[in-house]
């Protein structure tokens, strides 16, 4: 008997209060808001079945809207804060859609408006990860990290700068440990343990990791990432003429 494909749905979490990037959800991108290229990929992900905008702003709401998704509820002020966990907006859009449109999804698929150059096969690797392993509560995009905390990553201790990691010397990068960072381009949860989690902390429970490119996997913090992301926007445009 073929196990039925989960159900999906995917959260576009975008505030109005960005301090990295002023205004980086609907910056213009190559012509576009921002939000508009995650729009983009969730819409032409054929494993995601719905998807809610999650946003505090009317602009961010007319902009989503303006590329064809409704966005039915505004965010309460106090999950838009500064200080406030992501995963209660997510928990919050969750649960409106299964009250609103009667959707109950199996996987909650969070997409990250910063991290706009991932791939419709960045966001099913990461729900494959669920379905294969059931002993996974979440699964989360990585890549190799270009720091290693075995070799070139200190932290103070005092005044002292120290190794973040230690043990035997490593006189080589490459024989450090592989290591890999966290993308925000996804994250995907069962959707019992995305309701049931306290949210203290944001990787509570067992995790799995979908490797995917840096190119792909950039998060737009600050204005030198948006640059780049620009650029890569712009070459793989280029590319594809």
């Amino acid at each position: 008997m073929v196990n039925p494909k989960p159900r999906v749905l995917a959260t576009i979490c975008a505030r109005g209060g960005s301090k990295g990037v002023p205004g980086k959800n609907i910056r213009s991108l190559l012509g576009k808001p921002l939000i508009a290229y995650t729009i983009e990929v969730a819409r032409n992900c054929s494993a995601i079945g719905r998807i809610v905008v999650s946003t505090d702003s009317d602009e961010i709401a007319m902009a989503a809207e303006a590329y064809g998704l409704r966005v039915p509820f505004r965010r309460p002020p106090d999950m838009a804060s500064d200080s406030a966990s992501k995963i209660f907006a997510i928990r919050h859009a969750t649960l409106y859609i299964e009250e609103h449109d009667t959707f109950i999804p199996d996987i909650v698929v969070d997409l990250d408006v910063g991290a706009p150059l991932r791939d419709t096969e960045d966001i099913t690797a990461c729900i494959q990860v669920l379905e294969t392993h059931p002993e996974f509560d979440a699964a989360v995009t990585i890549y190799e990290a270009e720091r290693n905390p075995y070799f070139n990553m200190v932290e103070f201790n005092g005044d002292q700068v120290h190794l973040v990691k230690t043990g035997p010397p490593i006189v080589a990068r490459q024989a450090a440990p592989v290591v890999y960072s966290v993308s925000g381009s996804v994250f995907a949860w069962r959707r019992e343990s995305l309701i049931t989690m306290s949210a203290t902390h944001i990787y509570e429970g067992k995790w799995g990791g979908c490797v995917i490119p840096r190119e792909r996997a950039i998060d737009i913090d600050h204005e030198i990432d948006f640059q780049f992301v620009e650029f890569l926007m712009q070459q793989r445009m280029e590319k594809n003429l």
